[in-house]
């Protein structure tokens, strides 16, 4: 074999390695994203189901909160933000407004104490508290996806590939300072 025919398939050898290269580079970025597309999917579902339970919170509050309708006007507002929110970042930010929103609605339930001995109001926040703890598990496992997906995209040679294809940097669903406040039992 003359060194010519040597060098023509040491070059061959190497393009497929390239190739093949890319080509798992490229598969591992595309897993890394729809990984973390997954996991804010099964958030999204949950936020769905919370925003779904608005319309029902509202209408009971409303009959005994004559004094609350800006605060039942702004829980209805941010959950037409929410069925209007086109990206992950809209979505997030939305359900961290809601959030606070429900928080502050259920700590006024508490000075209507016909409402609190209402049962369709309390089945009604017993469910969204449910859904509330469900939010809350898979927020943790969708920042471990974001954390995967922001890793590998980083990660040289992905890095190269990443940008060439777009891939950007996703921000983790963050628990907000109001939401780690502890104001003790309140009576």
């Amino acid at each position: 074999m003359s060194a010519q025919n040597i060098a023509l398939i040491v070059g061959i050898l190497l393009v497929i390695i390239f190739f093949n290269l890319i080509i798992k580079i490229y598969n591992k970025l595309v897993l890394l994203k729809n990984n973390y597309q997954k996991a804010f999917g099964n958030i999204d579902v949950i936020l769905m189901q919370r925003a779904d339970e608005v319309p029902d919170l509202v209408k009971v509050a409303s009959k005994f909160m004559e004094h609350e309708t800006a605060m039942l006007t702004n829980l209805t507002k941010l959950r037409t933000d929410f069925l209007n929110a086109k990206t992950v970042d809209e979505k997030i930010e939305n359900s961290q407004e809601f959030s606070k929103s429900l928080k502050s609605l259920f700590a006024v339930s508490e000075n209507y104490p016909t409402l609190l001995s209402n049962g369709n109001f309390l089945e009604i926040q017993r469910r969204v508290s449910q859904l509330e703890d469900k939010i809350a598990d898979r927020r943790e496992f969708f920042n471990d996806s974001v954390n995967l997906y922001n890793v590998g995209i980083q990660e040289f040679p992905n890095v190269i590939l990443a940008k060439i294809a777009g891939y950007r940097e996703q921000s983790l669903f963050i628990v907000l300072p109001e939401e780690k406040e502890y104001n003790g039992i309140q009576f």
